[in-house]
C-alpha cells in the first residue's frame, strides 16, 4: 500500500473498517479497503450520522474505476484511486455525505528480520532468452562436468556394462539438453526418462512374469486367513502366527494393497456374580470376529460370541466398568458386566471391538473412520531413526493403550514446522515408519509446503477411491505478509459425502506478540483457499464438516520471566491447570479474539517447548542474544484444535506428546479422532413411492452487530439442494414494533431420512450495496428429525461474532428407519448413584418449564444411555462450552430408548491415560444470548421485498429438476389470533396441498427410529406424569418485551459465564404477524418440546438504532 494513500487500508475486514470509522466519530470520515466479494474491486466506507455507508468501486475492462453511487448521478471513470477520492471530496456526488476526514491506517508492529531462502532465477526471463544465452550454455555444460566428476568416485563395478555406458553417455551429452529445457519451462526431462526406461526394460518384463504368481499366492493366503477357519486356527495354535508372518512377507511387495492383521489380545477383568467377585479373561480376535469369555488365561475357548451377536457396549462414568449386551442363540438379550484395571484398558478393549464390528460389517461404505493429526516443530534438525511413538500416541497426556497398537488409523495427517528435509525424503520417512508399525503401505493423498512449513496426508489404500475433490494451498504471514517463514499450509478433500479440512500453521513467535498471532489467524482464515470454490461467501470455518487446525501456534504462558523457575517446578509437580489459566491461547480464545467455537481436548501433558535438545528433563528457557538475554518460558506452543458442523459425531481418543523424540526443542504432539462420515447416498426405497420431502423455516430473526446502513438478503447453500437459494431483499426497520411471519420451503434433491438427517445448510446474510457477507452460520437438519424445532445460532464472519439468528425449522421426509451407525455401538451409562447434579444452579421463574423438559428426559426415559459425541455434548472442566448453536430438543422416546437427547449428560469417559477426570456438561443449551445496548445491533427482516427467492445451480449436482422450487404456501394468519403473538408451526406440512391441521396446535413429539439399548433404570411414575403434563405452548411475544429470549428455549444461563462486550448486546423489537413471504432460510437443530411463553426486551429509547430483520 502506497504511503501516499493513507486512507487505503488494503485487506482489512469490514468489521475492522467499521470500528475505525466509529472511533473517528465524525461525519464525512472515510477509508478505502479491498472488496471481500470481488477480486480487484474496492469498497469506499463513509461515516454519516453514526452509520457506515459502503460503496463499491469496480474496474471495467480497461481497468478504469467507477463508484456505484446513488441513482441519477453520472458515472465517472478514473485511472487511479487518488483522483477518484479527490473528486468525491466535493458535495452532491451521490454519497450519503461528501468525503472530508480520511481515517489513517494503523501501524503494524515491527518484526525481526528473517533470512530468506535463495531465490531461484525465473524460468522464462528475457536475459536467458537473449544476451545471456551463452552464459546459460556454459552453466549447462558445467552441470554435466560436475556429475561426471562425481561419477568417478562411485563404485559401479557391480552394474551391468550397458548400464554404465548409458549413464556416462547421459551426463556427457543429454543432461545439458534436459537442463536447457527446464530453464525454458519444460520440466518433463525427456532424456532422463529415456535413460530410466532403458535401464528398467528387463525389470518390466520380470514384473509381468512374476506378478501373476504372487497374486495367486496372495489369494491362497487370503483364503487361509478368512473368518471361516477360526476353529482350525484354534486347533493348530501357533500356525496362526505362521499365516501372520506370511502376510507380512507378502506386504513387503509394494505392488498391491497391503493387509494389516491384528493378533488376538486377552484382557484380564473382574466379574461380579451373586455378590462374589471373580477373575475372568476376555479374548478379542478381530480377524475371526469373535470374543471369548474364559475363566483362566489358558482355559478352553468354547464360550464365545460372534461379532453380529454383540449388540452394545455401555461404559460407566464412575469406574472402569463395561456392560456388554449380547444376543443368545434363543434371541434373548444378555447383559454381562466387567470391571477393567483402568479406563485406559477399557478404551483399548472398546476400540478393538469397534474395529471388529467395522471389519466384518456388511455395509459397503464406512460410517465412521479414525483420523490421526500430529504436529511437530522439528527445529531444523533431522528426525531420529525411530519416530513410532508419535504415530502410536505414546508418551504423556491422553494416550492409547498398548492393546490398540495394532489398530491402524484410516487417515494420517502430519504437520511440521522448521522441517529441514526435502518433501520426498520426509514422505518416504513417514511411509516407512507407518509400514513398520501397521504393516500397510499408505497412499499419499496430498502434500503442501511453504518454505519449512509442510503438511502431508496419507490414507489407507482401500480409501483411495473414496477421497475426491482434493485441494491444497498456503498463506504467508511473515514480515509484511510476504515472507513464508511464518504462515500456513492446508489440504482439503471429500471422504465420500463428508468434507474435511486440515490447516498446519506456524504463527509469529515471541511472548509479547499475541496480537500479531491473532492477526495471523485471521489472515489465514481469510486467504487460505480450500474446499468448494462455490462457497466463496464462507471462510474455511464453515466450508467443512470437520476442520482440524494445528501447528506451532506459538501462544505462550503469560507470566513474567522472573517466574521461570516457579513454572518449571509446577511442571515437575504436574500442576498444569494453574499454568493453563495463564495460557495465552486459552485466554484469547475465551475472550473470543481467536479460534471462536473451536474445541480442544483437555491438556494433561507438560509444555512441549522449549526443551534442551537430546533430553526431555530440562527446559532451556533463556537464550543469549546481542540485545541481551531473551526468555522463552516453557509453553504449550504446539496445539491441535477442531471445529465441526452441529450434531455430527466426533470424539477425541487421544491428545498428548511424546517423551522419546528429542532432536528438536519441541516435542511432537499427537491426537486421534473418531469421526462420523456420510456415504454417497443410494436410496433403499422405490423412487416412485417416495413422497416429496421438504424443509420448512419460519419465524426467523437475525440480529447483526453492525453500523452499516444497507439492505440485506440471505443465501442458502447445501449439497442437499439442487441450487443455492437467494432470498429477496429486506429492509432494516428502525424502532419497529411490527413483525412478519415468513415461511420458507426448500425442496431437497432426496427426501430419504437416511440422507437428509446427515445434511447441513449453510447460510449467510449479505448486503445489497457491496454483496459482502455480514455473517455466516450452519444448520443441522438432524435437529428437526421428529418435530418442529427452535434454534439459535451465532453468526460469524472472518472468525468474529457478528450476530445471531433464531427461528424454527421443521423437516418432512419419506418414511423409513435409520440404519444403526458404528459410532452408536458404544454408549455411556449415566451415574445413577444419586440425584442428577448440574454444574450450575437450577433456574427459577420463566426458565423452570424448560428445565422441566430436561428433568423429564433424565428420569422418564426407558433408556439411561447416551452418545454425547454424536449429539454434540461437549466436555470442559469447570464450565459450559459455547459452541455457537443451541436447539430446544424434546426427549427421545421409543422402543429402543431415548439415547442422546437433550438430557444426555453422560459422556465418554475422560480419564484415558494420564487424563484427569473431567465433569461432563450438556453444553448444547449453553449458547450465550447477546444482551445489552442495542445501538450497535441491526435486526433484519429478510424476504420482505415481494420477489420470489432466486435459485442458482449447485455445481456439485448440476441441473436435476426442470422446474424451480415451488413457492411457499400462502399461510394466512388466524384473524382471531392476537397480533402480538407468532403463529406456531404446523405439526405436519405438505407441498401438495394445504395442511388441514389446526395451526394453533403445537407439534406432537414422535418416537425416534434409531434403536438404543435400554438400561435397568426405572423412571418414577409420578415424575413421568408430572413431566408429561408440561404445557407445549408455542413461544409468544408481547408488546412490552423484557429480553431477546428466542434462544433461551435451548439455553441455560450460568453464573460463571464471562460477560459479553457491550457491542454484542442486542435489543429486541415487538413482533406482529403479517402476510408471510416466500424466501429461503436455514437454521440449526432439532427440538421436540416448545419453550414457554416469555416476554421480550423493551425497545430502546430515541437515539438508538434497532433494525428488525425477520426471515
Amino acid at each position: 500500500i502506497s504511503p501516499c494513500l493513507p486512507w487505503h487500508h488494503g485487506n482489512i475486514t469490514r468489521s475492522k473498517a467499521e470500528d475505525l470509522l466509529s472511533k473517528a466519530a465524525k461525519d464525512g470520515s472515510f477509508l478505502l479497503r479491498a472488496s471481500e466479494s470481488i477480486q480487484g474491486a474496492y469498497a469506499l466506507c463513509v461515516l454519516y450520522q453514526n452509520c457506515v455507508y459502503t460503496y463499491r468501486i469496480l474496474p471495467n475492462e480497461d481497468r478504469k474505476l467507477s463508484v456505484q453511487a446513488s441513482e441519477g448521478v453520472p458515472i465517472q471513470l478514473f485511472s487511479v484511486l487518488s483522483d477518484l477520492v479527490e473528486t468525491f471530496y466535493s458535495p452532491n456526488m451521490g454519497l450519503a455525505t461528501h468525503l472530508q476526514f480520511p481515517v489513517q491506517k494503523e501501524e503494524e508492529p515491527e518484526e525481526e528480520a528473517v533470512k530468506c531462502p535463495p531465490q531461484l532465477p525465473p524460468r522464462n526471463s528475457k536475459e536467458t532468452q537473449g544476451g545471456d544465452s551463452r552464459g546459460s550454455e556454459l552453466a549447462c555444460s558445467s552441470l554435466g562436468d560436475t556429475y561426471l566428476q562425481r561419477l568417478q568416485h562411485i563404485d559401479m563395478s557391480k552394474l551391468p556394462e550397458e548400464h554404465q555406458k548409458s549413464i556416462e553417455e547421459y551426463f556427457h551429452t543429454s543432461v545439458s539438453l534436459d537442463a536447457e529445457q527446464v530453464q525454458n519451462g519444460n520440466t518433463s526431462l525427456p532424456h532422463l526418462k529415456k535413460l530410466t526406461m532403458g535401464i528398467c526394460k528387463q525389470l518390466n518384463s520380470e514384473i509381468s512374469r512374476s506378478l501373476p504368481t504372487l497374486e495367486t499366492f496372495q489369494r491362497l493366503l487370503d483364503q487361509q486367513l478368512s473368518p471361516g477357519i477360526g476353529r482350525l486356527r484354534t486347533q493348530v495354535g501357533g500356525h496362526y502366527y505362521y499365516y501372520y508372518f506370511l502376510s507380512d512377507v507378502w506386504a513387503g511387495y509394494d505392488g498391491g494393497h497391503r493387509r494389516s492383521l491384528i493378533p488376538p489380545i486377552t484382557f484380564e477383568v473382574k466379574s461380579e456374580l451373586l455378590g462374589l467377585t471373580t477373575k475372568m479373561f476376555l479374548k478379542v480376535d478381530v480377524e475371526t470376529g469373535k470374543i471369548y469369555f474364559k475363566k483362566s488365561k489358558d482355559g478352553p475357548e468354547d464360550k464365545y460370541f460372534v461379532h453380529n451377536k454383540i449388540l452394545q457396549l455401555v461404559k460407566s462414568q464412575k469406574v472402569a466398568k463395561l456392560v456388554i449386551m449380547v444376543e443368545t442363540e434363543k434371541e434373548k438379550t444378555l447383559r454381562k458386566e466387567f470391571v477393567f484395571d483402568d479406563t485406559k484398558k477399557r478404551e483399548g478393549f472398546c476400540q478393538l471391538l469397534q474395529q471388529m464390528k467395522n471389519k466384518h460389517s456388511d455395509k459397503p461404505e464406512p460410517d465412521m473412520i479414525t483420523v490421526f493429526v500430529g504436529t511437530w516443530n522439528m527445529g531444523n534438525a533431522s528426525p531420529p531413526h525411530n519416530i513410532a511413538s508419535w504415530f502410536q500416541c505414546k508418551g504423556q497426556g491422553k494416550t492409547r493403550d498398548d492393546t490398540a497398537d495394532h489398530i491402524p488409523h484410516d487417515i494420517y495427517v502430519f504437520g511440521t514446522q522448521e522441517d529441514p528435509l526435502g518433501e520426498k525424503e520426509w514422505i518416504d520417512t513417514l511411509k516407512s515408519a507407518l509400514r513398520g508399525t501397521t504393516n500397510i503401505s499408505f497412499k499419499q493423498i496430498a502434500t503442501q509446503t511453504l518454505w519449512n512449513i509442510r503438511i502431508v496426508v496419507l490414507a489407507k489404500p482401500e480409501h483411495e477411491n473414496r477421497i475426491s475433490h482434493i485441494f491444497s494451498d498456503s498463506v504467508k504471514t511473515g514480515i509484511a505478509n510476504a515472507l513464508g517463514n511464518k504462515g500456513a499450509v492446508g489440504v482439503s478433500f471429500m471422504f465420500n459425502g463428508t468434507s474435511f479440512g486440515f490447516v498446519n500453521s506456524h504463527l509469529t513467535s515471541g511472548s509479547e506478540k499475541k496480537i500479531r498471532r491473532n492477526q495471523n489467524y485471521v489472515s489465514i482464515l481469510r486467504f487460505l483457499n480450500l474446499g468448494d470454490k462455490k462457497l466463496n461467501p464462507f471462510d474455511i470455518t464453515h466450508r467443512f464438516t470437520h476442520l482440524f487446525w494445528f501447528g506451532d501456534l506459538n501462544y505462550r504462558i503469560e507470566l513474567p520471566s522472573t517466574e521461570a523457575e516457579s513454572i518449571v517446578t509446577k511442571i515437575k509437580q504436574q500442576q498444569y491447570q494453574e499454568l493453563l489459566c495463564r495460557d495465552q491461547l486459552t485466554i484469547e480464545k475465551g475472550e473470543e479474539k481467536v479460534f471462536l467455537h473451536y474445541d480442544e481436548e483437555e491438556i494433561t501433558f507438560a509444555p512441549t517447548y522449549r526443551f534442551e535438545r537430546d533430553t526431555r528433563e530440562r527446559y532451556a528457557y533463556t537464550k543469549a542474544k546481542a540485545t541481551g538475554t531473551k526468555y522463552n518460558l516453557p509453553s504449550w506452543c504446539d496445539r491441535v484444535l477442531r471445529k465441526s458442523y452441529p450434531l455430527v459425531h466426533v470424539f477425541c481418543q487421544s491428545y498428548g506428546c511424546t517423551n522419546d523424540i528429542m532432536t528438536s526443542d519441541h516435542s511432537p504432539v499427537f491426537s486421534t479422532f473418531e469421526v462420523g462420515v456420510a456415504s454417497q447416498f443410494v436410496s433403499k426405497h422405490d423412487p416412485s413411492r417416495v413422497s416429496q420431502g421438504g424443509i420448512k423455516f419460519m419465524n426467523c430473526v437475525a440480529t447483526l452487530m453492525t453500523k452499516s446502513k444497507t439492505k440485506f438478503f440471505l443465501e442458502y447453500h447445501s449439497s442437499c439442494l439442487e441450487k443455492f437459494v437467494k432470498s429477496s431483499e429486506g429492509e432494516n426497520q428502525d424502532h419497529s414494533d411490527g413483525s412478519s411471519r415468513v415461511f420458507l420451503k426448500l425442496v431437497p434433491i432426496i427426501s430419504d431420512p437416511e440422507y437428509l438427517l446427515d445434511q447441513h445448510i449453510l447460510l449467510c446474510v449479505k448486503s445489497t450495496d457491496c454483496d459482502e457477507s455480514y455473517g455466516e452460520g450452519c444448520v443441522a437438519l438432524r435437529a428437526a428429525e421428529s418435530s418442529y424445532t427452535e434454534f439459535h445460532i451465532t453468526l460469524t464472519h472472518h472468525g468474529e461474532r457478528t450476530g445471531t439468528l433464531a427461528g424454527g425449522v421443521q423437516l418432512r421426509t419419506s418414511e423409513g428407519k435409520q440404519t444403526e451407525k458404528l459410532y452408536d455401538f458404544i454408549k455411556v451409562e449415566r451415574d445413577d448413584s444419586g440425584p442428577l447434579l448440574f454444574p450450575f444452579s437450577l433456574p427459577v421463574s420463566c426458565e423452570t418449564n424448560i428445565w422441566l423438559c430436561v428433568l423429564f428426559n433424565r428420569f422418564a426415559l426407558p433408556s439411561d444411555i447416551t452418545n454425547p459425541s454424536y449429539m454434540g455434548v461437549g466436555f470442559k472442566s469447570g464450565g459450559v462450552t459455547d459452541r455457537g448453536w443451541s436447539y430446544s430438543m424434546s426427549p427421545k422416546s421409543g422402543p429402543g430408548g431415548g439415547g442422546g437427547g437433550v438430557g444426555g449428560f453422560g459422556g465418554r469417559d475422560q480419564t484415558h491415560g494420564n487424563t484427569s477426570p473431567k465433569k461432563t456438561v450438556n453444553d448444547r443449551s449453553a449458547v450465550r444470548s447477546p444482551t445489552g445496548e442495542a445501538s450497535d445491533n441491526v435486526y433484519v427482516c429478510l424476504g420482505l421485498g415481494g420477489k420470489p427467492a432466486e435459485m442458482f445451480d449447485n455445481p456439485l449436482y448440476g441441473s436435476m429438476v426442470k422446474g424451480g422450487v415451488p413457492r411457499g404456501a400462502k399461510d394466512q394468519p388466524d384473524p382471531q389470533r392476537s397480533k402480538d403473538q407468532l403463529t406456531p408451526p404446523d405439526p405436519i406440512f405438505s407441498f401438495t396441498k394445504p395442511s388441514d391441521q389446526d395451526p394453533d396446535r403445537p407439534p406432537v413429539p414422535t418416537p425416534r427410529n434409531r434403536s438404543y439399548t435400554c438400561s435397568e433404570t426405572k423412571p418414577p411414575s409420578s415424575i413421568t406424569t408430572a413431566s408429561a403434563s408440561a404445557p407445549l405452548h408455542p413461544q409468544t411475544y408481547t408488546k412490552n418485551p423484557v429480553k431477546p429470549s428466542r434462544s433461551e428455549g435451548g439455553m441455560v444461563q450460568t453464573t460463571n459465564r464471562p460477560h459479553l462486550p457491550m457491542k454484542s448486546r442486542p435489543g429486541q423489537a415487538d413482533i406482529t404477524p403479517t402476510k408471510p413471504k416466500d424466501y429461503r432460510d436455514s437454521s440449526e437443530l432439532l427440538s421436540k418440546l416448545r419453550p414457554p411463553t416469555r416476554p421480550l426486551q423493551p425497545l430502546p429509547k430515541e437515539g438508538k438504532s434497532n433494525d428488525l430483520y425477520h426471515m
